[in-house]
């Protein structure tokens, strides 16, 4: 992966505050059996794929920063996302995988740092 895009990001998550909407242990608003493993929430003041705020997974490793990506592909939305992964250990990034792919059925193709 090109270290171009992960400094791009890095900068981005730097000059932005990171707003938590749904705290780990909260559950997603519209799929009840859905239950986030970290703190999930968005960069304020950005643009993502689906003209929304870019949206992070942020864990319990603090000081990591952003450890990878992962692209997401919703066919009832109709539209596909990057989720930045800020901090998260391997074990919180395969809990995600599980969230995105088993539970909200959207897929996620991780792309590691």
């Amino acid at each position: 992966m090109s270290e171009t895009f992960f400094a791009n990001l890095d900068a981005l998550v730097a000059g932005t505050t990171v707003t938590v909407d749904r705290p780990k242990d909260s559950v997603h608003p519209r799929v009840p059996q859905a239950v986030y493993p970290v703190d999930y929430g968005y960069l304020d003041g950005t643009t993502g794929g689906d003209g929304h705020a870019i949206d992070v997974f942020r864990g319990s490793a603090t000081g990591s920063g952003v450890v990878g990506v992962f692209v997401t592909a919703d066919p009832v939305k109709r539209d596909a996302e990057v989720k930045v992964l800020i901090d998260c250990t391997p074990a919180e990034i395969e809990q995600i995988r599980r969230l995105l792919d088993d539970v909200l059925e959207i897929g996620g193709l991780l792309v590691s740092r």
